[in-house]
C-alpha cells in the first residue's frame, strides 16, 4: 500500500502542479518574460539541459515542479520601497494586463485539463458507467418499510415495465424514472414465479437514495475509508464486505446505507468479512449535513462499484467530459460558498496526508480511478489558487487589479507584507487541517 500511495502521489498531485506551472510558463514566454528555471521537481538539481536562457532540470522530489521567472522574487529587487521596473524581459517591466494574464494560465490549465484527459479516456478505452445497468431490473432487496406490505414490491420480483415503457435494464428503467420526474404514482409491471402483476409506487428518493422501487444491485463492499470518521475509528477497512448489521442480512449496499442513516447515532453492529475471515466492528453514527444543508447520519465509507465500458465517438466522449467538469467545478464552487458562509467547518477539509490516501486507494483500483481523481483534483488545484488569498495567484490578480484601479504601483513594503499575510494565513490553515488528518487516521478506543 505504501508503495500505491508513492505512485499516486507522484501522479496526482506531482503531475497537477507540473501542469499549473506549465501554464505559467508557455504565457510568460508568449509575453517574452525570461524563464531562469522550469524544474520538473523540487528540491536539489539532479541533471537537465540549458536551452536558451532556460534551464531545464529534473530535481531531486518528484511531486510537482515549479516556474522561475526573473524578476518575480521582490525580495532580489534592490530597490528603496520603491515599485521596480526591471529590464525588459524581467516580469515586473510587463504591462499589469500580462502578469494577470500569466499568473491566471496556471488555474486555467488545471481547469482545462480535466477536459482533454477524460475526452482522451473515454475516446480511447471508453466511457465507463455502473455495471448493474446492463442487467435484468430485478429486486435483491427492498427498503424495510416497504417488506411489511403485501401490495408492495417483494425480493425476487422482475420489473417489466415502468408505466408501460418496457424497461428490460436496470439503463431503461433509470431513464424512464428520470423522465417522470415528480409524478405521484408509478405503474409498475412485475414478474414473479412466472407470475405478472401490477405494482403502484412512489419515484420519490430512488434515484436520489437507491429505495423507491427496490435497492440498486451494489455490492456491499467498502471502497474507501475516510479518515476522522466513525468506521475509521471503528477499524472498518477497504474491501470489507458488510454481511450484517445488527444480526440482518444485508445483500446490497442500499440496505446498509439505510440502517446508518436510520440509526439515530446509536451505535451499529456490523459483521464484516475480511479475506475470508468473519469480525466484528462496533460503529456509532455522526451526523453530517448534505450539500442542501439536510442533516443525515453517516460513518465515512463509500462502495466499491462494478464498472463497465462502453465504446464512443471522440465528440461523444468531448461533450460528456465539459459536462462533467462544468458539474465538478459547480460542486466545488458550492462548497467554497459554504466554507466562506460558515456553512460547512474547516474541519471538513483535507491535506496531502488524506489526498495521498485517496491516491494511493485509486492506484490500488486501478487507471479508471486515478484519472478520476486527477480530474477532481485538477478542478480543486484550480479553483483553490483563484481564491483571492494573497501568495495565491488570485491573490497576486487581486493586487494587480487594484493597482490598475488606482494607476498606481503599491510599495514593496506593502507588497512584501501582502504576501507575509497570506502566507501565515496558508500556513496556519495547513497545519490546522493537517492536524485533523493526522488525528483522524489514529486508531480510538471505546
Amino acid at each position: 500500500m505504501a508503495v500505491d500511495v508513492l505512485i499516486g502521489m507522484a501522479l496526482v498531485l506531482g503531475v497537477l502542479i507540473l501542469i499549473h506551472e506549465w501554464g505559467h510558463f508557455i504565457v510568460a514566454r508568449v509575453f517574452k518574460v525570461r524563464v531562469d528555471v522550469f524544474s520538473l521537481g523540487f528540491g536539489p538539481r539532479l541533471f537537465g539541459w540549458k536551452r536558451g536562457v532556460t534551464d531545464y532540470r529534473v530535481s531531486a522530489i518528484p511531486l510537482g515542479g515549479y516556474v522561475r521567472m526573473a524578476g518575480q522574487d521582490l525580495s532580489e529587487v534592490d530597490s528603496n520601497d520603491v515599485a521596480p521596473t526591471g529590464a525588459p524581459d524581467e516580469l515586473m517591466s510587463k504591462p499589469r494586463w500580462q502578469r494577470v494574464l500569466i499568473s491566471f494560465a496556471g488555474p486555467a490549465v488545471n481547469l482545462i485539463f480535466p477536459i482533454i484527459l477524460l475526452t482522451g479516456f473515454f475516446a480511447l478505452v471508453g466511457m465507463p458507467y455502473s455495471a448493474y445497468l446492463d442487467k435484468p431490473v430485478e429486486i435483491t432487496a427492498v427498503p424495510m418499510d416497504n417488506a411489511s406490505s403485501p401490495d408492495a414490491l417483494q425480493p425476487g420480483d422482475q420489473i417489466v415495465s415502468i408505466d408501460g415503457v418496457k424497461t428490460p435494464k436496470w439503463e431503461q428503467a433509470e431513464m424512464q424514472l428520470a423522465k417522470v420526474g415528480a409524478k405521484e404514482r408509478l405503474q409498475l409491471e412485475v414478474l414473479n414465479n412466472g407470475k405478472l402483476r401490477t405494482v403502484e409506487t412512489l419515484p420519490k428518493g430512488f434515484l436520489e437514495s437507491d429505495s423507491s422501487i427496490g435497492f440498486l444491485p451494489r455490492a456491499a463492499v467498502v471502497d474507501f475509508v475516510e479518515s476522522g470518521k466513525p468506521a475509521m475509528g471503528a477499524g472498518i477497512r477497504s474491501d470489507d464486505k458488510i454481511i450484517a448489521v445488527n444480526g440482518k442480512k444485508i445483500d446490497v449496499w442500499g440496505q446498509f446505507v439505510e440502517y446508518v442513516r436510520g440509526s439515530k447515532g446509536k451505535p451499529l453492529d456490523l459483521e464484516i468479512q475480511r479475506k475470508g475471515q468473519v469480525l466484528h466492528k462496533t460503529v456509532t453514527p455522526i451526523q453530517g449535513v448534505t450539500e442542501t444543508g439536510e442533516p443525515y447520519y453517516q460513518i465515512g465509507v463509500s462502495p466499491q462499484e462494478e464498472v463497465a465500458y462502453r465504446r464512443v465517438s471522440f465528440n461523444e466522449g468531448l461533450r460528456v467530459a465539459f459536462g462533467n467538469t462544468a458539474d465538478v467545478t459547480g460542486r466545488i464552487l458550492g462548497v467554497v460558498g459554504r466554507l466562506f458562509s460558515g456553512r460547512l467547518s474547516v474541519r471538513q477539509l483535507h491535506t496531502v496526508v488524506e489526498i495521498s490516501r485517496a491516491a494511493g486507494n485509486a492506484v490500488h483500483r486501478g487507471p479508471m480511478s486515478v484519472i478520476l481523481l486527477m480530474a477532481g483534483m485538477s478542478i480543486n488545484l484550480g479553483i483553490l489558487n483563484l481564491l483571492p488569498i494573497p501568495i495565491l495567484d488570485g491573490g497576486n490578480i487581486l493586487l494587480l487589479t487594484l493597482e490598475g484601479i488606482r494607476r498606481k504601483d503599491f510599495s514593496l513594503r506593502f507588497k512584501e507584507r501582502f504576501v507575509q499575510v497570506g502566507l501565515v494565513f496558508l500556513l496556519v490553515l495547513f497545519a490546522y487541517i493537517m492536524y485533523n488528518d493526522v488525528v483522524g487516521l489514529l486508531p480510538t478506543h471505546s
